[in-house]
């Protein structure tokens, strides 16, 4: 079990064909799981891994909320297909030459105990209401839930942009509540065309700003993104 080496392409190509159908390595929501496994990854993901580099944008906007997200970090072979081998023992000796100090990655029994000091109260009972809430909202079955119909531009950066590997990057982005639709290209002038592609969405759980930070995130093949039309279902 485990995803190899994940600063190699190979290891990268694991982890990318893993998070095909997944948000999140382990469950529905950010948890230690996503934490271990980005923290092995040295850098973002190349832009032909839209899976991946969807994963890691996403999990790197939670970097000043690491510590406090839900789960218990575990050994990183412990993560990942079952059907690959656990290479991270190999690649010990080369971490502890890293100049960065990984310590959300770490576990060191020495961190484990810093960390655990110096936790304040505060977060604790942050930490203990977001599982609540999380738990509250799995619980919870609203009679009517609200939902809006999106229609996005995608323009490209010029005319030799591969069309059909955006829409791919963009349709990798998965989210409960988000339900891709139809799409087509539209002519803008010079030869360039933009990707018109629908989209329905709850609107307590994706808005507008979401897509637009994921989607402008593959940053290779999307230049902007803009609402053409939104309507309430």
């Amino acid at each position: 079990m485990g995803f190899g080496d994940l600063k190699s392409p190979a290891g990268l190509q694991v982890l990318n064909d893993y998070l095909a159908d997944k948000s999140y390595i382990e469950g529905y929501v950010p948890s230690q799981a996503d934490v271990a496994v980005f923290e092995a990854v040295s850098s973002p993901p190349p832009a032909d891994l839209c899976h991946a580099l969807r994963w890691y944008n996403h999990i790197k906007s939670y970097e000043k909320e690491k510590a406090s997200l839900p789960g218990v970090k575990k050994a990183l072979g412990k993560y990942g297909p079952a059907d690959v081998e656990d290479t991270t023992g190999s690649g010990a000796t080369d971490s502890k030459d890293d100049d960065d100090i990984d310590l959300f990655g770490s576990d060191d029994e020495e961190w484990i105990n810093f960390f655990s000091l110096q936790e304040s109260e505060e977060a604790k009972r942050l930490r203990e209401e977001r599982l609540a809430q999380y738990e509250s909202k799995k619980a919870k079955k609203p009679a009517l839930v609200a939902k809006s119909s999106i229609l996005l531009d995608v323009k490209p950066w010029d005319d030799e942009t591969d069309m059909a590997k955006l829409e791919e990057c963009v349709r990798s982005i998965q989210a409960d509540g988000l339900v891709w639709g139809s799409s087509k290209l539209v002519p803008v002038g010079y030869g360039i065309k933009k990707l018109q592609i629908q989209c329905v969405v709850e609107d307590d759980k994706v808005g507008t700003d979401m897509l637009e930070e994921q989607i402008t995130a593959f940053e290779d093949y999307v230049q902007s993104m803009d609402v053409a039309a939104f309507n309430k279902i």
